[in-house]
């Protein structure tokens, strides 16, 4: 349990080699040619074993040739062979060495493998390096050089280019993994190891697909959470599908939802596989930043301005220097230097005119980044200015990246630059792109902090009202909702509508209009028309009845012209929305396959495709997320004050994307959804049309419980509940939330020695920041940790009650990569100890475990801790020695 269960196949202590007949040297196989030199070549220091398939004798003879990791490399007849043999000699992990073995083979040797509880790499896999251990079980080329970057790639022939690439610009890497297609180890499982590989610092992965969503995701932050993971996606579609039925999903492409799954998961893309080490080099530095404001010095206009065009280019902001710091560094510089948004020290700047600026940009609270630009000027000296850019770095604590441009003047610098680990470039877009990965990871980490639950703290929405109306429409064989229903939809969530009554004849519409009040809207309703602008379905501002009696028999004429085989409900009236300075944006969602509903926001309107602004986000939203989703869309500039219109109500808009986040959630029928527009001023806003696509719930896969149709779990927030103390005061027991990490800092501070050591095996007497964060931010999907809260109330110096809440203890568990079977962790607070509190979150977790579908709890415990030992016996977990330390017991309940 203190190692990964990725360790015999990525560490192993022994090897065995399925390589042909031993006695031919070379064998004929060419992949068995190449992995056994790789190997030789290598250095590998463990015991390595030659097995031939074909080898008479016992199964017992062969049994003395075990080994933890099997490295296979045969013809695909004699596959299946070796990997028997593999998991009778009680091999814990196989390397199966290949390319291009068609499906049906995999899924047969993936079976031979859990049959005998084997890990396997494979097939169609290239193999993996691990430096350090001088291991090469590949055939991708010469062994990469040691380093802090994992490199996890599906494609091998990329990943030897990478590794070529890497051997000559002195990239070193912890471990480097090719996948390949139909591996039974996949991305997520190779995440979640170098997630926890102390050796590896930031994680590359070059991808070209998934086949579960949420098991990627939920890898996925958890390694982006403990370390930078920096991602390279190939496969880019263009957007739009013409399946669609609305604008929403008609806009939003496969590769759009990646970008936005990548985004909330805290991670890192990239485009090209050179920005995969530039990324990592910088993201890997000591230095976070709290912004996109990107300073820029420079000894030439012309760079300069080219830097200054791409940090615009990309969405950055060209930080200038507030009054204070010019005044304060213009006497330090050349008369010809312009500290204007871009900082020109003029060509005769040397290394103290680079010091003093670089000091000041990192004084100045408008600066959120710096990046030095340096060309070479007759007599000067790259190499001392670099050294001055070194100076100035000294008690600096933002982002300081460099580039030297040109080639054999400026190679002293860049060494110099190198070795005192500031990433330098050799132009100023390539440095820039590298300043704005770092600003999004900052972003991107803020957006993975968030973990809203399914429900908002707003107004209720009637969900049982919605679930029936679905149901219903899904009675008569229909898909598509009416605008009417539609509406009653966006209703029952507390969504702002516009009053539309449904008039089946002239005299009946002209009646309405008047009821309602002029002037009004119409539009057809028919179920087989997705956009009735394109078949002269809407009419608007109709002043009078005469018109609307009119406009009636043309719309019915028009539509029936246009399209003679739909089914005609009649005509919808409404009355126009009185907002005089009110913009047209839209919100809606579409299904992602594989990774589900996505939310969409942008500017709204008759010409949405053509004007494609679309900023999307993976639901559950919260209000942060709201806000983020709004500022990412173009739609965005103009909710300001504009053209004499005041700002328009962000809050209104936000408030409806919580909604539609709600609906999301609740409702799994949702396939697509379109409401557009949206009319909203400073007063509000109301939502003028809408169009809903339904259909049949997606099934639920094993032990993946409530919301099995979202990418990321919501907080559980149905979870929670309070249980009564002895004294009679009250304790509640809920889901931990990333807002803990202060509580559960002073939880632990408040424990005893003994407590601590028991919990931990370790003499800390307070968790690390990374060990809190990754306490406190959990994946509700494949762990659950509970907090046993207390509110103490005290008496405030003017009379008033006060209530402090504190942790009084934790449980949590954490699946196994079975996914059946999971390990927990227990512990209690000191001062209330014999409360029934150890009994009561144990039960609690059990509980969480047993919905989630696991099969087995289990833990270790210290041998001389008989407290935890007995509670364990009374909650009728069995206790077992534990082979690989006596010190500890392992403690197994069925659940």
């Amino acid at each position: 349990m203190d190692k990964h269960y990725l360790t015999p196949l990525f560490h192993p202590a022994s090897i065995v080699v399925f390589a042909g007949d031993p006695a031919q040297d070379p064998p004929t196989h060419a992949y068995a040619r190449e992995l056994l030199a790789a190997l030789r070549s290598g250095g590998f220091q463990g015991p390595v074993t030659a097995l031939d398939i074909h080898t008479t004798g016992t199964l017992a003879d062969l049994a003395q040739s075990g080994a933890d990791l099997a490295l296979i490399a045969l013809p695909k007849d004699e596959l299946d062979e070796a990997l028997e043999v593999a998991g009778r000699i009680r091999c814990r992990a196989a390397l199966v060495v290949g390319a291009s073995l068609p499906g049906p083979d995999c899924q047969r040797l993936h079976a031979i493998a859990r049959r005998h509880g084997m890990l396997l790499l494979g097939p169609n896999s290239l193999g993996f390096q691990r430096p350090a251990l001088k291991l090469n079980a590949s055939v991708l080329g010469s062994l990469a050089a040691p380093g802090p970057l994992g490199l996890i790639s599906q494609s091998g022939a990329l990943t030897s280019s990478i590794l070529d690439w890497a051997s000559r610009n002195a990239v070193g890497f912890s471990t480097v993994i090719s996948l390949g297609p139909n591996t039974a180890v996949d991305l997520p499982q190779a995440l979640d190891f170098l997630a926890n590989d102390g050796a590896t610092q930031s994680i590359l992965v070059y991808m070209e697909g998934i086949r579960h969503a949420r098991r990627f995701m939920s890898a996925l932050r958890a390694a982006a959470y403990a370390k930078p993971v920096v991602v390279m996606k190939a496969g880019r579609k263009p957007a739009g599908s013409t399946a669609a039925l609305t604008h929403s999903a008609a806009i939003v492409g496969s590769d759009d939802v990646f970008e936005a799954a990548l985004r909330r998961a805290g991670a890192v893309r990239v485009r090209a596989f050179t920005q995969l080490f530039s990324a990592a080099k910088c993201l890997a530095s000591r230095y976070r930043p709290v912004g996109k404001r990107l300073a820029i010095v420079t000894n030439g206009g012309g760079p300069g301005v080219l830097a200054a065009d791409w940090t615009n280019e990309i969405g950055l902001e060209v930080a200038a220097l507030g009054t204070e710091s010019r005044l304060a560094l213009a006497p330090k510089l050349p008369s010809a230097a312009s500290l204007q948004a871009v900082i020109d020290l003029g060509e005769d700047a040397g290394a103290e005119h680079y010091a003093a600026a670089l000091q000041a940009c990192g004084r100045d609270t408008g600066v959120d980044g710096v990046l030095a630009i340096y060309s070479p000027k007759p007599d000067s000296d790259p190499a001392a200015v670099a050294q001055g850019v070194i100076e100035g770095l000294r008690n600096q604590g933002k982002p300081l990246l460099t580039c030297w441009m040109g080639d054999s003047r400026v190679r002293d610098a860049r060494v110099a630059l190198n070795a005192a680990t500031i990433p330098t470039f050799r132009t100023p877009e390539a440095a820039v792109d590298a300043f704005g990965n770092i600003a999004s990871f900052y972003q991107n980490q803020q957006l993975l902090q968030q973990t809203p639950p399914p429900l908002t703290t707003l107004r209720q929405p009637d969900t049982e009202g919605a679930r029936l109306l679905i149901e219903s429409v899904l009675a008569e064989r229909r898909k598509v909702l009416t605008e009417m229903e539609s509406k009653a939809l966006l209703a029952a969530f507390q969504i702002p509508v516009t009053r539309t009554m449904l008039a089946r004849s002239a005299n009946e519409a002209m009646m309405i209009a008047n009821q309602l009040g002029y002037p009004v809207a119409l539009k057809i309703d028919s179920p087989d028309i997705s956009h009735k602008s394109d078949v002269n379905g809407v009419a608007l501002n109709i002043a009078t009845a005469t018109q609307v009696r009119d406009t009636w028999h043309d719309m019915l004429a028009a539509v029936k012209r246009a399209s003679p085989k739909a089914r005609i409900n009649g005509v919808t009236i409404q009355p126009m929305a009185a907002k005089r300075h009110g913009r047209e944006i839209y919100i809606g969602m579409s299904t992602d396959d594989p990774f589900g509903p996505v939310i969409t926001f942008g500017a709204g309107g008759t010409m949405i495709e053509l004007i494609a602004d679309r900023a999307m986000e993976l639901p559950p939203l919260n209000q942060f997320l709201a806000r983020r989703l709004i500022e990412r869309a173009r739609a965005a500039e103009c909710l300001g004050p504009w053209r004499g219109a005041a700002a328009a109500d962000i809050e209104a808009i936000e408030q409806i994307l919580l909604r539609v986040s709600e609906m999301v959630c609740e409702l799994p029928q949702l396939r697509e959804m379109d409401i557009n527009p949206i009319i909203v001023d400073e007063d509000g806003a109301v939502a003028v049309d809408a169009r809903v696509v339904i259909d049949h719930a997606p099934p639920a896969g094993r032990g993946t419980g409530d919301y099995h149709h979202l990418a990321i779990l919501p907080y559980p927030s149905t979870h929670e509940r309070e249980w009564p103390m002895k004294g009679g005061d009250l304790y509640t027991i809920r889901p931990v939330r990333p807002d803990d990490a202060d509580m559960l800092q002073a939880f632990v501070r408040s424990l005893s020695d003994e407590s601590r050591y028991f919990r931990f095996v370790s003499t800390i007497h307070e968790l690390p920041a990374r060990m809190l964060a990754r306490y406190t931010l959990i994946d509700y999907d494949r762990e659950m940790a509970l907090a046993a809260v207390y509110r103490r109330r005290e008496a405030g110096e003017d009379g008033s009650v006060i209530e402090h809440e504190e942790v009084i203890g934790v449980s949590r568990y954490i699946t196994n990569p079975d996914q059946t079977t999971c390990e927990f962790s227990l512990v209690v607070s000191d001062a209330y100890k014999g409360q029934g509190l150890g009994s009561r979150l144990m039960l609690s977790i059990m509980e969480f475990a047993r919905a989630k579908g696991l099969a087995e709890i289990q833990g270790l415990v210290l041998a001389n801790n008989p407290n935890m030992l007995r509670l364990m016996g009374s909650l009728g977990f069995e206790t077992k020695p534990f082979p690989e330390d006596p010190d500890f017991k392992l403690v197994v309940k069925a659940l």
